[in-house]
């Protein structure tokens, strides 16, 4: 069974940034996959921009190598790629002095059809891209303007960065990309809690002893130094990436899969998030940088090595979170994440609770809490856990066997990348994957105190060698409430 693809509208595609990291290794592969799969309509065009000088050619040069290196051998298709490379070009622009801008105005032309600005550039830019966008009148009712993480650092720089796109763009206009909102696993977690009638009656604190949600790396700093030693975990990946999941995880069901229907649902979780302050701070965080150890790959440096330089910025965070609603009264959240760790893997753990009484008596050996795990990467899929006798005449004796749907193996073809999907639906103007203005700052007001109970504390981020699962702490944080961290296999 293959999903069906059903083309969009012409568009035109403007990267700023257009020669970076993500353009090479997301956008143009993301991309060429769409035309591959014969989902853009004519006349479709992709202008790449940067303050680079290059040529049509060399963009395209560009492109082509970029696709060689990050798409499948036996994906590419000739004649597809030699289409989707002619659709290509490039302008010469620069956001800060408007150079350019000009140029970029007359190789979009004055045409009606939507126009999505993707900005794979620095926050900082952000502001100045969006005025002279406005400033060289690009923007039309079919516009829209795409940000990537990070908006902002803390809730003043959001608001700060926010208003200056807003004073360009509509709020409708403004798609606030979180690339694991369009993970297949993630919306499937959509559609297990609301079409279907097993799981909703279960998902409460009457039933749901606790929540993991782990998202684990076994990669360093790679090329993200300068970005990554003044972010830090908490920024990098909790504030973005884990609250939307734990929103998708705990929200009420949506009145219908409208955009705001949907992320009014997901406001909601984020206000009640009990705040975790100063004097809490310590109990329920935990925070960790690596040091020198072994990965995959064999004997890795410590993070201050990489930098050569010291710093107390965190590569591992641990968080016990609580929901302050009757849904979830007493159930914890709790959240794993970082850099160098034992297994990469990103899955939320649903854990209900055990069963209130054994008829079986201690023969028939331990009996293990339901689980519902819910697998991100590197292979999709779901998993129940349950528990059944084992086969045989010898008698009544339990085991935990996994009821397993791996993506992979029930649905045939491709799967889209998480981009591919989130640039059609820009395109689509479909903005339930997208996080608007008020999540994004209720957010950063639940972030925002923990990093001021950390900078206030100026305690010294615990050590954890590279290659193991973080600090001992991060194990006490859990175990010490009788629970323990998923195994991930």
């Amino acid at each position: 069974m293959t999903s069906q693809i059903i083309p969009v509208d012409p568009f035109d595609f403007i990267i700023f940034g257009g020669t970076g990291d993500l353009s090479e290794r997301k956008l143009l592969p993301s991309l060429y996959y769409r035309q591959r799969d014969h989902q853009f309509s004519e006349p479709t065009r992709i202008i790449g921009t940067s303050r680079s000088k290059m040529s049509d050619e060399e963009f395209q040069a560009f492109a082509k190598q970029a696709i060689s290196e990050h798409v499948k051998p036996a994906d590419i298709d000739a004649n597809e790629l030699k289409t989707f490379l002619a659709r290509l070009s490039y302008v010469s622009a620069d956001a800060t002095t408007g150079a350019g801008f000009d140029k970029l105005t007359k190789a979009i032309g004055d045409s009606d059809r939507i126009r999505a600005f993707y900005l794979a550039v620095a926050p900082a830019l952000f502001g100045d891209i969006s005025h002279k966008l406005k400033e060289h009148n690009l923007i039309t009712p079919n516009s829209r303007i795409v940000l990537e993480k990070p908006i902002g650092r803390d809730l003043a720089s959001a608001r700060a960065l926010n208003d200056l796109v807003g004073d360009n763009f509509h709020e409708s206009q403004i798609f606030r990309i979180d690339h694991y909102l369009g993970k297949e696993t993630v919306q499937n977690l959509m559609a297990l809690r609301f079409a279907n009638a097993l799981y909703e009656p279960l998902w409460n604190s009457a039933h749901i002893d606790h929540v993991q949600i782990t998202v684990a790396e076994t990669v360093g700093l790679e090329d993200r130094v300068t970005y990554y030693d003044k972010a830090g975990a908490l920024r990098d990946m909790v504030q973005n990436h884990m609250l939307q999941l734990l929103c998708l995880v705990a929200m009420e069901a949506p009145s219908s899969m409208d955009a705001d229907a949907v992320r009014d649902e997901k406001l909601k979780v984020l206000r009640a998030l009990k705040r975790i302050n100063g004097n809490e701070a310590p109990k329920h965080t935990v925070r960790g940088q690596y040091r020198a150890g072994a990965s995959a790959s064999g004997a890795v440096k410590g993070y201050v090595e990489e930098l050569s330089h010291d710093s107390n910025t965190e590569t591992f965070v641990a968080i016990k979170a609580e929901i302050g609603t009757w849904r979830w009264a007493g159930v914890p959240f709790y959240f794993r994440t970082g850099k160098r760790l034992a297994t990469r893997v990103s899955e939320i753990v649903i854990e209900f609770k055990p069963i209130p009484h054994s008829i079986f008596g201690d023969s028939a050996g331990p009996i293990f809490a339901n689980q519902l795990v819910i697998r991100l990467q590197p292979d999709e899929g779901v998993k129940q856990f349950i528990m059944i006798k084992d086969p045989g005449p010898g008698g009544m004796r339990l085991r935990q066997i996994s009821l397993d749907m791996s993506f992979a193996q029930s649905f045939d073809g491709r799967a889209p990348d998480a981009y591919e999907r989130l640039i059609m639906d820009v395109i689509r103007g479909n903005q339930t994957l997208f996080m608007r203005r008020d999540e994004v700052e209720a957010a950063w007001k639940w972030i925002d105190p923990i990093q001021n109970a950390w900078e206030s504390a100026r305690q010294e981020a615990q050590g954890y060698t590279a290659g193991t699962w973080g600090p001992s702490a991060s194990i006490a944080l859990i175990e010490r409430d009788g629970r323990t961290w998923h195994e991930s296999n």
